[in-house]
């Protein structure tokens, strides 16, 4: 999912057939589309989002209609409307839709305040125990990586980063994670719209290299990160995989490159993996 937002325009996909109604309040037009119960335009909107937050790749308007089970006229109307309030965006120049930055921030606190968050917190805890670095859970979150957890190592070279904190996603081990897992052309348009922002000088800037670095996280199955967000810092990071094998979350280590450098690091490959085989058990979504 991609965190830009777009101007709410008139959609060509729409073949003139929303008539009239496109310039109607949308409750007014809502009404119109058939009599149903108390709480169906809502419900209707509520369908369209699950369409285009559940697809793997940025869905046109055809194929929203199509697993929402709602004609054109309707779906483009609910769009707009959730285009406005900042639920949706369209990617530019383009007819696929995403999920939009407001979208983001409520799946981000809701998942925040779960009710599992204290399983997820019992099994960092323990695998920081193991590992003896800090440990991250984190989703991908528009064109930034939330972090839903993190529990801290008692050594006192560390960073404090705060369970809601965000970090750019092409240059964090599990930000890398979540694009190399992209669909191609969701990857590919992804990453071109990105402001690929040097924040130190190992940051990969340049989308090629980009791209190669992530054919082969997705090769190998597991992401790192040498200073390219912050000098003297490294991290791996494993997929969290939910039931059907899409990639949902990233569990990672944090550590300074002087007390744990990458190769060390990836010895720790298989107490992390293991850690994220528990973890997809008590992710609620």
């Amino acid at each position: 999912m991609s965190d830009f937002t777009f101007d709410t325009c008139a959609d060509p996909d729409a073949d003139g057939d929303a008539g009239d109604d496109t310039s109607l309040p949308l409750a007014v037009s809502w009404a119109r589309d058939e009599a149903a119960p108390g709480g169906s335009a809502i419900l209707r909107a509520i369908r369209v989002l699950e369409a285009i937050a559940t697809c793997h790749a940025p869905p046109q308007l055809a194929d929203i209609c199509k697993t929402a089970g709602l004609p054109k006229p309707t779906v483009f109307r609910i769009l707009s409307t959730l285009e406005q309030a900042g639920l949706v965006g369209r990617e530019p120049g383009s007819k696929r839709y995403h999920c939009g930055p407001r979208m983001n921030d409520l799946a981000g606190q809701a998942l925040l305040s779960s009710p599992s968050r204290s399983a997820r917190r019992g099994i960092l805890e323990e695998l920081v125990e193991q590992v003896g670095e800090t440990c991250n859970l984190t989703v991908a979150c528009g064109n930034s990586v939330l972090c839903l957890d993190r529990v801290e190592t008692a050594w006192p070279l560390k960073t404090t980063i705060r369970a809601g904190s965000r970090v750019p996603i092409h240059s964090s081990a599990s930000g890398k994670l979540f694009l190399a897992y992209l669909p191609r052309r969701s990857r590919e348009r992804l990453v071109r719209q990105l402001p690929l922002l040097g924040h130190t000088r190992n940051t990969l800037t340049d989308p090629i290299r980009l791209f190669e670095e992530l054919e082969r996280v997705r090769e190998q199955g597991f992401s790192t990160e040498n200073e390219e967000y912050l000098t003297g810092f490294c991290c791996v990071a494993v997929p969290v995989q939910d039931a059907d094998g899409r990639v949902v979350a990233a569990l990672s280590i944090h550590a300074p490159v002087s007390r744990l450098p990458i190769p060390q690091a990836l010895e720790l490959l298989p107490e992390l993996q293991s850690a994220s085989e528990a973890m997809s058990q008590t992710l609620d979504w």
